[in-house]
């Protein structure tokens, strides 16, 4: 089995190709018909020693020359050990095993055993070319130490790469968690559009397109909240939906344009509800994707057993910056006190938008453990519903891992008229220049205006929990194709 390093290789390869035709042997096979994967066969070891199995992969590694060789045969469940030698294969056969390149796809069948250094292997009794590799595979990733070429050509990532496998597969998992305990909850997974006529719910900037046909503006949803709360008005009381959202902003380690986010309502319910949620959903995915709810990541322990403390956003501010945030009342003091603080608000900005950015530069990066920041100020929650005794906050709350926002929840506004005027007071923000504030949409209000219940709201990026449970530093390590700049 060859592992030539030199720059004709692909030649080498293509005329091994044309050779396996000369010889009658299809080097792009057709379905192959397996009994196991690896690590079926790791797992159920004494179940299974001495029969025969069929299996399906790529060749990764070969051991050994002359008339018997070991090779590694890899699929989505892991590596398994060959055993090829010509006294079983057949001279003919034998040989052309020895031809194979690493990279080859193969499907093979044979007797299980443990070789004399007690690793579980297949004694190959025959074997089939599925797909010939024309290109050679870095070799243990040295060949493709860049960071950006991996991204670029994941699919190589995927197959040297264990970690990367092993992360989108548990996101799988995580995923799959999620959705079983929702299902069991009574929620009922639903799909809506993600070409929408208005960008609205939430706050970024859209990516916009045109539809040809009808002549129209189209934007790329932004969050899927406004088409949730028209099912609910519909009469559907539990509904979520895993919805790929858009944005039109930066890329980061936590930001990609193209993003998963997970909403969900529930009619009757309110924000504590969601709390009790949030635990129930992220500790339980914890669980069943690491085997506990103390998950390592990076250099912490992040421990998602609820419950969760819940801290009052107003005393946060005040804990971390000394500041009594209701005592500032305008727009000019609020850019004053974050100036006093080192913080460069600009002139356009808001009471909101300061409140924001102190809460991201001087609270969210202590939040390591899980943690709820409650009750937001109505300026910047404008689809939640306002707290009756304290009305300039709402019942609102944001979780935080790690320093990070990982879920956004609300008692949501069901009040027509007011949301009317919430609407209003975003337009005049997007007037004044912040492109992030929303849009009115009359249709979504014309649905308020025929009474939607009571609920409780919450979406959060699956991306993001992805990221935590996988022990990933980037958003991209979760992300099976993250958007990237042309080379």
């Amino acid at each position: 089995m060859t592992t030539e390093r030199s720059g004709d290789q692909f030649e080498v390869r293509r005329a091994k190709l044309a050779d396996l035709r000369r010889q009658g042997v299809d080097p792009y096979g057709a379905r192959y018909e397996r009994s196991h994967q690896a690590g079926d066969i790791h797992a159920g070891f004494s179940a299974v020693e001495g029969t025969h199995v069929g299996l399906a992969g790529r060749l990764m590694a070969v051991r050994g020359h002359g008339k018997a060789s070991f090779a590694d045969l890899q699929d989505q469940s892991g590596r398994i050990q060959l055993y090829a030698k010509v006294d079983t294969l057949g001279e003919a056969a034998f040989q052309l095993f020895s031809g194979l390149d690493l990279g080859d796809i193969i499907g093979v069948r044979g007797k299980v055993f443990k070789s004399k250094r007690g690793e579980v292997s297949v004694e190959l009794s025959e074997f089939t070319v599925l797909a010939k590799c024309l290109r050679p595979l870095p070799e243990k990733w040295h060949g493709l130490t860049d960071v950006d070429l991996r991204y670029r050509q994941r699919y190589l990532d995927l197959i040297v790469n264990e970690g990367v496998r092993a992360a989108l597969l548990a996101r799988t998992r995580m995923v799959a968690s999620i959705r079983r305990q929702l299902d069991a909850r009574g929620f009922i997974e639903v799909e809506t559009p993600v070409l929408t006529g208005l960008a609205s719910g939430g706050h970024a900037r859209p990516f916009v397109t045109h539809h040809n046909y009808l002549d129209m503006q189209l934007y790329l949803r932004i969050a899927l909240e406004l088409y949730h709360k028209r099912l609910l008005v519909g009469g559907m009381e539990r509904v979520y939906e895993f919805g790929r959202c858009f944005r039109n902003e930066g890329v980061s380690t936590r930001h990609n344009p193209e993003f998963t986010m997970l909403e969900l309502y529930q009619a009757y319910a309110d924000y504590t509800d969601m709390m009790d949620l949030v635990e129930q959903l992220f500790s339980q995915a914890a669980v069943d994707v690491t085997g506990t709810t103390k998950v390592k990541y990076q250099d912490k322990v992040l421990d998602f057993l609820p419950p969760w403390p819940r801290v009052h956003l107003l005393e946060a501010i005040r804990a971390h910056t000394g500041v009594d945030w209701s005592q500032v009342t305008t727009d000019a003091e609020a850019v004053a006190v974050a100036k006093g603080l080192g913080i460069d608000a600009g002139l356009q900005k808001t009471r909101g938008m300061v409140l924001d950015e102190l809460v991201s530069a001087f609270v969210e990066p202590k939040l390591i453990q899980p943690t709820f920041l409650v009750d937001y100020p109505v300026e910047i929650s404008p689809l939640a519903k306002r707290r009756p005794d304290q009305p300039d906050l709402t019942y609102r709350f944001e979780a935080f891992i790690n320093g990070g926002e990982v879920a956004n929840a609300f008692s949501e506004l069901n009040d027509p008229i007011e949301q009317r005027e919430r609407f209003l007071q975003q337009a005049q923000e997007k007037a004044g220049g912040n492109e992030e504030a929303m849009v009115i949409d009359e249709d979504f209000l014309m649905a308020l205006e025929y009474g939607m219940p009571p609920c409780g709201g919450l979406g959060f990026g699956v991306d993001r929990l992805a990221m935590l449970l996988t022990d990933s530093p980037s958003i991209r390590d979760v992300i099976a194709f993250p958007l990237m700049r042309p080379r």
